[in-house]
């Protein structure tokens, strides 16, 4: 596989489109960063990091809905720097999704952040994926 990251969004979009509550996704340390940004900003319910026999291991995200609509929380998800594009962004040009109301996740020198940590910070850093 060249990009486990787009194959994390892919599983994910296709779980929340078929409407499934858990998913599995092979394990990495950014992935599990990435889980751990859409859980603190409120667009995944939980998730679980599980050892398997082999040294990856699984993450299970239990995924978020409306509970009147049925409608997700995670509307949108865009791969933005590709294996063979990157995409960086320095401090004082960091990306603003639909205007504040999503956010874009970055790999920066101090982890996998979201835009407006990165802000505060004052850090820039590579683009991952735009969620909204």
């Amino acid at each position: 596989m060249t990009d486990p990251i787009a194959d994390y969004l892919t599983r994910l979009r296709n779980a929340l489109q078929a409407k499934h509550r858990i998913v599995e996704i092979p394990a990495s340390n950014i992935k599990k960063a990435m889980t751990k940004v859409l859980f603190e900003k409120g667009y995944i319910l939980n998730y679980k990091f599980e050892e398997t026999e082999n040294k990856q291991g699984v993450i299970k995200l239990a995924l978020k809905y409306d509970p009147t609509t049925r409608q997700p929380a995670i509307r949108d998800l865009k791969r933005v720097s590709k294996p063979g594009l990157r995409k960086y962004a320095p401090a004082d040009k960091l990306p603003r999704v639909i205007n504040g109301l999503g956010i874009a996740i970055l790999s920066t020198s101090r982890g996998v952040l979201s835009d407006k940590e990165a802000r505060t910070l004052n850090i820039g850093g590579e683009v991952l994926c735009y969620v909204s």
